[in-house]
C-alpha cells in the first residue's frame, strides 16, 4: 500500500505559515471526506430502509461508489488501489442487484454500523479537535499582542513576568492541541481507507451468506479478491497501529521539552547570538501606519530568499516581496516604547520598514543577518565562510570604545583587556596593512560619542559669570560670531573619532572613515548624534541643534587635513592637532556624516584658512574678497548660499548612508 501524506509533528511547535498552509490542506480533505461519508451513508441506509426497493438502492449504492475516483480529495495520492476496488465492487452490486432482498440485520452490522462509527468517532473526533486548535491559536495570539506591547520599562519587571508566563502557557496549550490535531489528521489518512472498504467487505459477505443462490455463481470468482481486500484493510490497520504509537513517542518527547522553547527571550543576559547569517527566518511585528499619528503590528512570518526579504502571512502558499535588502542599512530605533525594534533603510537613504522582534537573540541575529545579506555575501561562491571571514577580519582590525576615557592606554594596549567602566576593547593583534599601521596605530579605540571630558567641560564652564540655563550665547561669543568675515553651518552627525599617527596625506582620513564604520557595524552601533557644524573664520564648532549650546569647537589653524569620501560623498573629516595636558600634542580625525555633499564642508574650511592667510596681508584679504562673491553684510558667500540653506532645511529629515 503507497505510503499516505503526514503532517509533521515536529513542526507543530513553530507554526509556520507553510505548516498552516500545509494544514489547510488536510483540512479541505477532510471536509471532502466529510461531505463523501455522509453522501456515502445516506447511499447505505437507503439500502437498509429500502427492503421493498432494493435494485434502485443498489443501483445507487453502484453509482456512488464510482463516485468516489470523481472527488477532490486535496490529499489523493495513493487512493488508486481503493479507486480500483471500489470499482470492481460496484460491477459485484450490479451483478447482484437481482438477488438482493432483505437483509436488514446484516447489513446493520456489517454496513451501516461501521461507518456510522467513523463519521461519529473519527471525523467528529477531528471537528472538535480544530475548534480547540482554532481557540488554543487565538488565544497565543492575543498573549502575543499582549507580550509585544510590553515597555522597557524596569519597574514593570513583575508585569513582564505574568505576560511572559502567560504567553508560556498559551503557547504550550496551543502546541498540545496543535499535536492531537496533527495526529488526529494523520491518523484520518489511514482510516479513511479502511472506512471506506470495511462496509462494502461485510456487505459483501452478507450478500453472498444470505444468497444461497448467487454463492455458486461468485464464490469461487470472489474468495481470492475478498481475501486480497481483507488483507490490505489489515495491512493498512497494521500500518495506522504502528504510526499510531510512533506519532504517541513522539508526541511525548516533544512534549518533555525545556521550558524556555514556550518562553519567549528566555535568555536575556547572554544570549547565543549568531552574527555569520546569510538567511534568517521568523516571526516578526510589523509596523504599519494607518493614519497621521495613529499605526498598527501586525505579527507576519518574514524569511530572507537572496537579496530579498518576503513576507508570509498564515495560510498563504507562498510568501511576498516586501524589501530589497542590497546595499540597504538596517539600525536599532526606538518605537512606540516597544522592545527590540529595527528599521530598514533604502540606498537612498528613505526609511524602510520597521519591524520588532520577539527577543533579543532574535533582535540581534536579524539586524546581522540583514547587514550580511546588504553586503552581497550570498553572490559569493561560499556565503557562509564569507561572511565568517568578514565579522573575523572586522573584529581583528577595529575594536571602539564609547568614551574618551584613558586615552594614554591607546600607546601601551594589552591583550585582549576590557574596561568595564569605560566600555574599552583593546585587540591584541592588528589585521591592517602596512599602510594603515603607519597611518593608524593597532589597537586604537574608536569613541562613538560627543561627549567632552570632564576637565574640558569644568574648563568651559570656569569662571565668574554664570552659565545661561537657555543655551543662549555669551556676548563675547556673539561679538566674535560677528567679527568672523566666514559663516557656514551645516548638519552633520558624529560617527566616530580616533587618534592617529600622521596628517601628511588624506589617506588617514579614509583609513579612519573605514574602520568606524566597520566598528559601528561590528558591534551593532547604529545611534548618532546630529549637531550644526558651523565653520567660521577663526574656528569649527559643534552646536546642539536644542539648546544652541557649543559642544566643542577646533580652532580652524588646528585642523591640518581635512577631506570627503570618495565614493559616499555624505562623508567628511578632518584631523585636528590636540594639546596633552603634559605639554605634548597629539593628532585625531574626526569622522561625520552630512545632510549636504562632503566637498561643500571641505571648500567651506579651504576658505577660511585661506582668509586666515589673507588677514595677515590686507593686499591679499582684498584680492580674496573680490574673487569671492560676498552677502549683504560683508560676510563670505559660500558656492550657492542659497541652495545650501535650504539643504540644511530639508535634508535634516534624511536618514543616514553611513
Amino acid at each position: 500500500m503507497p505510503a499516505v501524506d503526514k503532517l509533521l509533528l515536529e513542526e507543530a511547535l513553530q507554526d509556520s505559515p507553510q505548516t498552516r498552509s500545509l494544514l489547510s490542506v488536510f483540512e479541505e480533505d477532510a471536509g471532502t471526506l466529510t461531505e463523501y461519508t455522509n453522501q456515502l451513508l445516506q447511499a447505505m441506509q437507503r439500502v437498509y430502509g429500502a427492503q421493498n426497493e432494493m435494485c434502485l438502492a443498489t443501483q445507487q449504492l453502484s453509482k456512488q461508489l464510482l463516485a468516489y475516483e470523481k472527488q477532490h480529495f486535496a490529499l489523493g495520492k495513493g487512493d488508486e488501489e481503493v479507486i480500483s476496488t471500489l470499482h470492481y465492487f460496484s460491477k459485484v452490486v450490479d451483478e447482484l442487484n437481482i438477488l438482493h432482498s432483505e437483509l436488514a440485520k446484516q447489513l446493520a452490522d456489517t454496513m451501516v454500523l461501521p461507518i456510522i462509527q467513523f463519521r461519529e468517532k473519527d471525523l467528529t473526533e477531528v471537528s472538535t479537535l480544530k475548534d480547540l486548535f482554532g481557540l488554543a491559536s487565538n488565544e497565543h495570539d492575543v498573549s502575543m499582542a499582549k507580550y509585544s506591547r510590553l515597555p522597557k520599562r524596569k519597574e514593570n519587571e513583575k508585569l513582564k513576568a505574568e505576560v511572559a508566563k502567560e504567553v508560556a502557557n498559551a503557547r504550550r496549550k496551543q502546541h498540545l492541541s496543535s499535536l492531537q490535531y496533527y495526529c488526529a489528521l494523520n491518523a484520518l489518512q489511514y482510516r479513511k481507507r479502511v472506512a471506506m472498504m470495511e462496509p462494502m467487505l461485510g456487505y459483501t459477505r452478507g450478500q453472498i451468506n444470505f444468497f444461497k443462490k448467487g454463492a455458486e455463481m461468485f464464490s469461487k470468482r470472489m474468495d481470492s479478491f475478498l481475501s486480497s481486500v481483507s488483507d490490505m484493510v489489515q495491512s493498512i490497520q497494521g500500518e495506522l497501529d504502528a504510526e499510531a504509537e510512533k506519532m504517541r513517542v513522539s508526541q511525548q518527547d516533544l512534549i518533555a521539552v525545556n521550558e524556555s522553547v514556550y518562553t519567549p527571550d528566555s535568555d536575556v543576559t547572554s544570549p547565543a547570538i549568531n552574527r555569520n547569517l546569510i538567511q534568517k527566518a521568523g516571526y516578526l511585528n510589523l509596523r504599519n501606519k494607518t493614519g497621521l499619528v495613529t499605526t498598527t503590528w501586525e505579527r507576519l512570518y518574514f524569511f530572507t530568499q537572496g537579496g530579498n526579504l518576503m513576507c508570509q502571512p498564515r495560510g498563504a502558499v507562498a510568501g511576498g516581496l516586501i524589501q530589497d535588502l542590497d546595499n540597504c542599512s538596517v539600525m536599532a530605533v526606538d518605537c512606540e516604547d516597544r522592545r527590540y525594534c529595527f528599521q530598514i533603510t533604502t540606498p537612498t537613504g528613505k526609511a524602510g520598514i520597521t519591524l520588532q522582534a520577539e527577543s533579543k537573540k532574535e533582535y540581534e541575529e536579524w539586524i546581522c543577518a540583514i547587514n550580511n545579506i546588504s553586503r552581497q555575501i550570498y553572490l559569493t561562491d561560499n556565503p557562509e565562510a564569507a561572511a565568517i571571514k568578514l565579522n573575523q577580519t572586522a573584529l581583528q582590525a577595529v575594536t571602539p570604545i564609547t568614551s574618551f576615557g584613558k586615552k594614554h592606554e591607546v600607546h601601551h594596549p594589552s591583550q585582549n583587556v576590557r574596561n568595564m567602566e569605560n566600555d574599552k576593547i583593546i585587540p591584541s593583534e592588528s589585521a591592517g596593512i602596512q599602510d594603515s599601521t603607519q597611518l593608524i596605530a593597532p589597537g586604537t579605540p574608536i569613541q562613538f560619542d560627543i561627549v567632552l571630558p570632564a576637565t574640558e567641560f569644568l574648563d568651559q564652564n570656569r569662571g565668574g559669570r554664570r552659565a545661561n540655563p537657555f543655551g543662549e550665547s555669551e556676548d563675547s561669543s556673539k561679538d566674535e560670531e560677528e567679527d568672523s568675515l566666514l559663516q557656514q553651518m551645516f548638519v552633520v552627525r558624529f560617527l566616530g573619532s580616533m587618534a592617529v599617527q600622521s596628517d601628511e596625506t588624506s589617506e588617514v582620513i579614509y583609513e579612519a572613515m573605514r574602520q568606524v564604520l566597520a566598528a559601528r557595524a561590528i558591534h551593532n552601533i547604529f545611534r548618532m548624534t546630529e549637531s550644526h557644524l558651523m565653520v567660521t573664520s577663526k574656528n569649527l564648532r559643534l552646536i546642539d541643534p536644542q539648546t544652541q549650546v557649543t559642544r566643542t569647537s577646533f580652532e580652524l589653524a588646528t585642523v591640518t587635513q581635512f577631506a570627503a569620501h570618495q565614493d559616499n560623498r555624505r562623508l567628511i573629516g578632518f584631523v585636528v592637532h590636540l594639546s596633552e595636558t603634559l605639554g605634548e600634542e597629539s593628532m585625531s580625525a574626526y569622522i561625520f556624516e552630512s545632510n549636504t555633499e562632503g566637498e561643500k564642508i571641505c571648500y567651506a574650511i579651504s576658505l577660511g584658512k585661506e582668509i586666515i592667510e589673507a588677514q595677515k596681508d590686507p593686499e591679499a584679504l582684498a584680492q580674496l574678497m573680490k574673487s569671492v562673491p560676498l552677502t549683504n553684510d560683508g560676510k563670505f558667500m559660500l558656492l550657492n548660499d542659497q541652495s545650501e540653506e535650504d539643504g540644511t532645511i530639508h535634508e535634516e529629515g534624511e536618514e543616514s548612508e553611513a
